[in-house]
Order: structure tokens, then C-alpha cells, then sequence
């Protein structure tokens, strides 16, 4: 994926610009997780909240129209190495926890986990409950052996 440093610093503008709609406070009051919906064609991208009302937006022009079969993947990897650079703002966002960042196409389908902030948590990247049918399969069985 062709990723610039215009774009890391837009991405960072981007990130900076939902980390600002939550400033620190006493006590968090709000409970949402963060929806980032991407759109291969136009190369926007728009932060929701789980109530659907937008936080921010901005257009990546590296994006625009990018004809890349693995598009969101390596958009999700430059997003969670922006985040990660952010992480001591994003880790103090005043959003009560757990509340992760979550990658969606444009059609506002699931794509990937991209940050999970839990308490003294944080975990980066991947499918947050991949393996999870499996393990709790092999719970049961053991249970009922």
C-alpha cells in the first residue's frame, strides 16, 4: 500500500481531531467505541460513534480509487501504526472503558479490530476473538468429560 508521509500526518490530524472531541475529565461519562468507515473508491475516511454521529472525517488522496485487492488490510496496518504513535492520547480518550477503534468498509461492515484500551489493556491489531469458538469448545468438552 502506497503510504506517504503526507499521509501518516493526516491520518495524525485525523486521529488528534477524534482524541479532541473526548477530552480528559474527573469522571468519563461516555460509553462508545470508535467506527472508522473507509471508502476504497473516494479514499474518505469518517470516525462515528456507536450512535452513528460523525466525529470527523478527511480524504486520503494515496486512497482515491486504489485498485488494491488487499486495500483494507494494509489500511489497517498504516491506521494502528498512527494510532500507536498516538497511544498515550488515545489511551487517555474520556470514553469509559473497554472501547477499541474499529476498522469498517464503506458500506459500514466490520473489516478489522484495529486498538482495544481496557483498563491496564491495550491490544493492537488482529481479530480481538479470533480462535474464540474453538477455545470455548475445547472448554466444554473438558467440562463435560
Amino acid at each position: 500500500m502506497k503510504t506517504t508521509e503526507e499521509t501518516i500526518l493526516q491520518l495524525e490530524r485525523f486521529i488528534k481531531k477524534i482524541v479532541q472531541k473526548f477530552p480528559v475529565v474527573d469522571e468519563p461519562t461516555v460509553m462508545t467505541d470508535i467506527h472508522l468507515s473507509l471508502s476504497q473508491d473516494t479514499g474518505e475516511l469518517l470516525a462515528f460513534d456507536d450512535n452513528d454521529d460523525e466525529i470527523t472525517r478527511c480524504v486520503v488522496n494515496d486512497w482515491i480509487d486504489s485498485k488494491e485487492p488487499d486495500f483494507y488490510d494494509g489500511a489497517a496496518d498504516v491506521l494502528r501504526t498512527v494510532i500507536r504513535r498516538l497511544h498515550d492520547s488515545v489511551d487517555n480518550m474520556c470514553i469509559l472503558k473497554p472501547y477499541s477503534f474499529v476498522l469498517e468498509n464503506d458500506d459500514r461492515e466490520h473489516v478489522s479490530e484495529l486498538y482495544l484500551v481496557d483498563s491496564d489493556i491495550k491490544i493492537i491489531g488482529g481479530d480481538l476473538m479470533k480462535g474464540l469458538d474453538e477455545d470455548l469448545d475445547k472448554f466444554l468438552d473438558d467440562l463435560l468429560r
